[in-house]
């Protein structure tokens, strides 16, 4: 039994962030019921997407009046309500969090979007790029002399919008257990892109960090942190910030530590990297893994998504599950040792359960059949 069992929550269908914050709750117990459009969205529900599994769906035409009536019948029975949309959007469609705390004072009302809601930024669009830009975060990522690297859409659209709203989530639902009462959450990807880098602010201000990216300990400029090409053309990661991890690398590699210098003194840094570049690209990535792993060097091989569940450690732990047709995806985390996640087995097709959802809130047969003839709420096609 998840620890959400019990939790009702109502995900208003959107791309990427949002999703993610529902599948985080659904696999630790939530009912989430996501509530998509009557036509069809950007990309068609599949059953095997991982970010829609273990939930349900609804289909509503929010822009009629109806429609609208019949989510705030939903949303007085709901614990949580997740909103994709700009700001003001919700208000326009008479569902705004004033509305709905009115119907339902105990809900979390939980806007997730890219700006916040407030600020000249806020009614602009974007992306996860534009997101890790305007935080600070993109400008960390590359190499010395490159422009900045995206790190894929997983710092804005994943860990700063869909992980930090879900904390927020549960932070405003703890809450509500002393105070009775619900309350809305404002969580931008902007806010949280910058508080993940909170700890290089500090080393900033100290004089450690410089603004110039690919310079630094952790972005690539250390020799004793970056990656390494195999002779295989594939790549091991090195790790080895503290000093007898430092030293347990150079052992292992085999290269004289004498010749090199103190691991921080910057003006031997492209020294030290042209010797351990040399070195790695001696050995496959797999003989190099035979030869570090047990070993306390920091070191680990780069893995692909499509060769990550080869790994033993990733086996061991069952990192991944097998979805419906085999798909291959992220077990839930973390790992609660009495009430653990558990992976639903699918995602459901738009609108597959809109009169199961109706009838457990109480509608009568008769005004879903109206409201399914007159299109304001849909089945799955």
């Amino acid at each position: 039994m998840g620890p959400l069992k019990g939790i009702r929550v109502l995900e208003l269908a959107g791309l990427a962030p949002v999703p993610y914050c529902g599948m985080i709750l659904a696999d630790f117990g939530a009912d989430v019921v996501r509530v998509d459009r009557l036509r069809p969205g950007l990309l068609p529900s599949r059953p095997d997407d991982p970010l829609g599994r273990g939930k349900r769906s609804i289909r509503l035409d929010l822009k009629k009046p109806a429609s609208a009536e019949v989510l705030l019948r939903l949303i007085e029975q709901a614990d949580v309500l997740l909103d994709p949309f700009r700001p003001g959007v919700l208000e326009r469609a008479g569902l705004g969090p004033e509305t709905a705390l009115g119907r339902n004072g105990r809900l979390v009302y939980a806007r997730l979007t890219g700006w916040g809601q407030t600020g000249p930024y806020a009614a602009m669009a974007g992306h996860d790029i534009n997101y890790v830009a305007v935080s600070g975060a993109l400008s960390l990522c590359g190499r010395a002399g490159q422009p900045p690297t995206p790190p894929a859409n997983l710092l804005a659209d994943f860990a700063g919008g869909g992980l930090m709203c879900a904390l927020g989530v549960m932070m405003a639902l703890f809450e509500r257990h002393q105070s009775g009462k619900g309350q809305v959450i404002d969580a931008a990807m902007v806010d949280g892109a910058a508080n993940l880098s909170v700890a290089l602010h500090y080393l900033r201000y100290v004089g450690i960090w410089q603004d110039a990216h690919g310079t630094n300990w952790f972005d690539t400029g250390a020799p004793w942190y970056d990656v390494y090409e195999t002779s295989d053309g594939k790549y091991m990661s090195v790790g080895a910030f503290e000093p007898q991890f430092f030293a347990e690398l150079l052992r292992i590699l085999e290269v004289d530590g004498g010749a090199l210098g103190h691991p921080m003194d910057r003006s031997r840094w492209p020294e030290m990297r042209a010797a351990l570049a040399a070195r790695f690209k001696e050995k496959s990535r797999e003989e190099w893994c035979t030869a570090f792993d047990g070993k306390d060097a920091c070191v680990a091989p780069v893995l692909t998504l499509g060769d990550m569940g080869e790994h033993a450690h990733i086996r061991d732990r069952g990192v991944l599950v097998q979805g419906p047709g085999g798909v291959p995806q992220p077990a839930p985390s973390p790992r609660l040792d009495r009430t653990p996640g558990k992976a639903g087995a699918t995602a459901p097709r738009d609108g597959e359960h809109t009169r199961e959802v109706l009838r457990e809130a109480g509608f009568v047969a008769e005004d879903i059949e109206e409201w399914i003839r007159n299109a304001v709420i849909g089945e799955a096609d």
